[in-house]
C-alpha cells in the first residue's frame, strides 16, 4: 500500500522552521526566451535551500521516544543543515556523518545549529555507510535525505505553494533531481491536482542516475559522478523516489557544467542572488527546453533550490558562464608565422571585444594562436569561424572542449622537443587538504611527468592535467597504475588542442 501523498503534503509540518518562498518573476529571463519564467526562490529558505522541509517533517513525525533518542543523518551540506535546524527547533540530539571533503564553511554551518559533526571518507557513499552503522549502534533514527515519505512529502510542499501562488496557468515545472526527493514530491501533488502541467526533472550530463533509471526500467547504479553540482552527485536514486518519478514525471533534461555557470550567472543577473550548481540547474534546463523545443508564449516555472556555494567556485563559474550560454567563442587559429599576420588577423577578427589571447612562437611556418572571442550566440561563432577561413586561416572550434577550456588556456607555451613518448591524462580527484601531494606521490617515479597544470577551483574535488612520458613496452603497467589509482580519468592524447599547442 503506498501513501496518499496529497493527504501527507498537506498535513506535512514545515512552517515551524520553513518560509512561504516567492514564486518570482524573471523578467530579463523571459524576454530572452520569448516565454514567461517563475523562479521559486528556495534559496531564501533559512538555511538557504528546500532541505529543511523534509528534514522537519520527518523529525515532527517521530515518536516521542525516537526525538529523545536522536537523529543521525549523512550529508555533505544542505540536508545536513536541515537536519541541524530541526533538531535545535525539537530540542533533540542530531549527529551529522559528512565526507572529509566538505568544505569548512558546510561544516561550520552545521556544528553553529548545535549538531555533532563526524568526518568520514571522501564520498557521501562512505559518509553513509558510516551513518547506518552508527544508527544501529547508538540507537539513533536515521532521516535519509530523498528516500522517506515523510521527506518526500515535506519537499512536496513546494509544489502546493507554486500551484498557490501562481496567478497564470503554469505549463512546466522545472526540478533539479539528485536522489529525487524534491521533484517526487512536487510531481505527486502538482499532477494530482493539474496533471497537464508537465513537471520536467533537470541532472547534470554527468550525474544522470535518475534519467538513465527511467530509461533502463530499474534504478541504475552509475560508477562515477561529476562533483561540480555536488548538491546532486548521487550514484543511485531512491527506490520510492523512482516509483514516483516513473508515475508522474514527464521527461528529464541532461545539462553540462557551462550551462549551469550561464544560469548561475542569469538569476545572479535577475536577482543579485548566487545560487549553488545544484540551485541553478532547473533554470539552466528551462533554457535548454525552450531551445529544444522552441516553444514560445509559455508560462515556465524553476525551482531555485540552493545558494550554499564557496566563494572560490565563483571564479570558475565567471570563467565558464559566458562559454555556457555562447557568448564567448575559444577558437585556436592558425596563422602564417611572418611580420604583418597578426595585424591581419585581428583586422577579421572586426570590432568584437577578445577575452583572451595566447601564443608562443613554436614553428618557423605557422602560428597556433588560442583566441577567446566575446560573441552573441552559437550561429555568430559559426559566421565567424567561417570568415577566418574564408582568409585562409584554418580554425578549430574549442568551445565544447573541456581539456582546452580547463587547462590548455592557462598552459600555451609552444611543443617541447624533449617529451617522447608522452601520454597526456586529465584526472578528478577528491579536493582536500594534502590531496594534490596524494596524488602525487601514488604516481610512479620512474615516469618522467612532462606537463602538470593544477588550479584550485574551490570545489570538492581537484582537476589536474598530467603529461607523463611512458615507453610503450611500459602500457601494461601504465593500464595497472590507472585501475589502481581509481581516480576517473580522460586520456587526452589526441586532443586537437593538446596536438596544436603543447604536443
Amino acid at each position: 500500500m503506498h501513501p496518499d501523498y496529497l493527504e501527507k503534503i498537506l498535513k506535512a509540518r514545515v512552517y515551524d522552521v520553513a518560509i512561504e518562498s516567492p514564486l518570482e518573476a524573471a523578467p530579463i529571463l523571459s524576454a530572452r526566451l520569448a516565454n514567461t519564467l517563475l523562479l521559486k526562490r528556495e534559496d531564501m529558505q533559512p538555511v538557504f535551500s528546500f532541505k529543511l522541509r523534509g528534514a522537519y517533517n520527518k523529525m515532527a513525525h517521530l515518536p516521542p521516544a525516537g526525538l529523545k533518542r536522536g537523529v543521525i543523518a549523512a550529508s555533505a551540506g544542505n540536508h545536513a543543515q536541515g537536519v541541524a535546524l530541526a533538531a535545535q527547533r525539537l530540542k533533540c540530539k542530531a549527529v551529522i556523518v559528512m565526507p572529509v571533503t566538505t568544505p569548512r564553511i558546510k561544516v561550520d554551518a552545521v556544528l553553529a545549529r548545535g549538531a555533532e559533526v563526524l568526518l568520514v571518507g571522501d564520498s557521501y557513499d562512505e559518509a553513509y555507510r558510516q551513518a547506518l552503522k552508527l544508527a544501529r549502534s547508538r540507537k539513533l533514527t536515521f532521516v535519509h535525505p530523498y528516500d522517506d515519505a515523510d521527506v518526500i512529502a515535506g519537499q512536496g510542499t513546494v509544489g502546493m505553494e507554486i500551484l498557490r501562488q501562481a496567478k497564470t496557468p503554469i505549463d512546466a515545472i522545472f526540478v533539479a533531481i539528485g536522489g529525487g526527493g524534491l521533484i517526487s514530491g512536487i510531481a505527486a501533488y502538482v499532477k494530482r491536482l493539474r496533471p497537464e502541467i508537465k513537471v520536467i526533472g533537470v541532472q547534470p550530463a554527468d550525474s544522470d542516475a535518475m534519467a538513465r533509471s527511467l530509461k533502463a526500467g530499474r534504478r541504475v547504479r552509475l560508477a562515477q559522478v561529476g562533483l561540480f553540482a555536488d548538491g546532486v552527485a548521487v550514484k543511485q536514486v531512491g527506490k520510492e523516489t523512482f516509483r514516483l518519478c516513473r508515475q508522474f514525471v514527464d521527461e528529464v533534461i541532461l545539462v553540462d557544467t557551462d550551462e549551469i555557470c550561464a544560469a548561475i550567472k542569469d538569476v545572479f543577473e535577475e536577482t543579485r542572488s548566487i545560487l549553488e550548481p545544484a540551485g541553478a540547474l532547473a533554470i539552466a534546463g528551462a533554457k535548454a527546453y525552450v531551445e529544444k523545443k522552441g516553444v514560445r508564449g509559455q508560462t515556465l516555472v524553476a525551482v531555485a533550490c540552493g545558494a550554499n556555494t564557496n566563494f572560490d567556485r565563483l571564479r570558475f563559474v565567471a570563467e565558464r558562464a559566458e562559454v555556457g550560454e555562447h557568448r564567448e567563442a575559444i577558437l585556436a587559429v592558425t596563422i602564417p608565422e611572418r611580420p604583418g599576420s597578426y595585424k591581419k588577423f585581428c583586422a577579421t577578427l572586426g570590432a568584437r571585444n577578445v577575452t583572451e589571447f595566447n601564443y608562443r612562437i613554436a614553428d618557423s611556418k605557422e602560428a597556433h594562436v588560442f583566441v577567446g572571442v566575446e560573441v552573441h550566440d552559437r550561429d555568430e561563432t559559426a559566421r565567424l569561424i567561417r570568415k577566418l577561413r574564408r582568409h585562409g586561416l584554418k580554425t578549430l572550434d574549442l568551445s565544447d572542449n573541456e581539456m582546452a577550456k580547463l587547462h590548455v588556456r592557462h598552459l600555451v607555451g609552444g611543443h617541447a622537443a624533449l617529451a617522447q613518448n608522452e601520454l597526456l591524462y586529465r584526472f578528478e580527484f577528491p579536493e582536500r587538504p594534502g590531496a594534490l601531494m596524494r596524488f602525487l606521490n601514488s604516481m610512479r617515479p620512474d615516469w618522467n611527468i612532462s606537463l602538470f597544470h593544477y588550479r584550485n577551483h574551490g570545489a570538492d574535488y581537484g582537476r589536474v592535467l598530467v603529461g607523463m612520458q611512458v615507453p610503450p613496452r611500459e602500457m601494461p603497467q601504465f593500464r595497472r597504475f590507472l585501475h589502481d589509482l581509481g581516480y576517473p580519468c580522460w586520456d587526452e592524447s589526441e586532443n586537437p588542442a593538446y596536438k596544436l599547442f603543447l604536443g
